[in-house]
């Protein structure tokens, strides 16, 4: 690792303060399913969400805001469209954009979607083991959103994303994985129950454009983010482990999670 992971505990406490000092506002063009969930996840940790994602509207706002989420769930034809607008616009305001490429492989809309999108350079894509793969066109995908592969077993798949993309990629799984192609973090908070609430990951991914937008290096702001996420999934837990009460326990957690509790809990390695 290039980075130590002192060092990175330190950066994601900055990052955590700084998104609640600064409330960076996030674009989401994000699936259907889990729009309020998500919105409500960044309005705890500190952000403001903005669910702008039709054409003309998407490219012009991805232009003024901190951050950008593009989530490809329920990827209907205006959404694809706002998708294609939003990144370039995103990349040439120099604001950080997320790529979750929910459920691409073997279905022929969203995966050639996937392949733009990746093409055009993405600051974090974020998904689970099946789809980092079948992005970096070394796989299938999975059974629907579920991951039928391990993280370990999307490692090499990952830094080979990293390299093309110029950026990093997280992968999401029992134990979570950053990479910038060079670089590999694990993380190993969280709590199985997250795969019982819709929307789990998606939110996860709007958060990163949160901490991308407070965080220079795309690296950390992935690991902060993961971090902040799965310690607050920690806390969340120990108050129910029941998958409807847990989703509300999260974002009582998201809001609540502080530095020390990142200093006592936060497994980075």
């Amino acid at each position: 690792m290039s980075r130590t992971p002192p060092n990175l505990l330190t950066a994601t406490q900055d990052a955590l303060e700084a998104v609640r000092s600064t409330s960076p506002l996030v674009q989401c063009i994000t699936n259907s399913v889990v729009v309020g969930f998500t919105a409500n996840a960044l309005l705890a940790v500190g952000a403001a969400p903005a669910m702008v994602d039709i054409p003309e509207e998407a490219g012009m706002f991805a232009g003024v805001a901190s951050g950008v989420l593009i989530n490809l769930g329920t990827c209907r034809e205006e959404q694809r469209a706002a998708a294609l607008e939003a990144a370039p616009a995103a990349n040439a305001a120099g604001t950080p954009w997320v790529l979750d490429p929910v459920a691409v492989g073997a279905l022929p809309v969203r995966t050639p979607l996937a392949y733009r999108l990746r093409d055009l350079g993405p600051s974090i894509v974020r998904g689970n083991a099946s789809e980092i793969l079948a992005l970096a066109e070394l796989g299938t995908g999975g059974r629907g959103v579920d991951s039928t592969s391990s993280v370990d077993a999307a490692l090499t798949a990952s830094q080979m994303l990293a390299r093309v993309t110029g950026g990093v990629v997280a992968v999401s799984g029992a134990t979570d994985v950053v990479t910038d192609g060079v670089s590999v973090v694990r993380l190993t908070n969280g709590h199985p129950v997250l795969t019982k609430v819709t929307g789990g990951g998606c939110a996860l991914g709007a958060i990163m454009a949160a901490f991308a937008a407070v965080t220079p290096d795309a690296l950390t702001a992935a690991v902060a983010a993961t971090s902040v996420y799965t310690v607050a999934a920690d806390l969340a837990a120990e108050r129910s482990a029941l998958p409807g009460s847990f989703a509300v326990a999260l974002l009582d957690a998201l809001s609540e999670v502080s530095v020390d509790d990142i200093a006592e809990r936060a497994v980075i390695a």
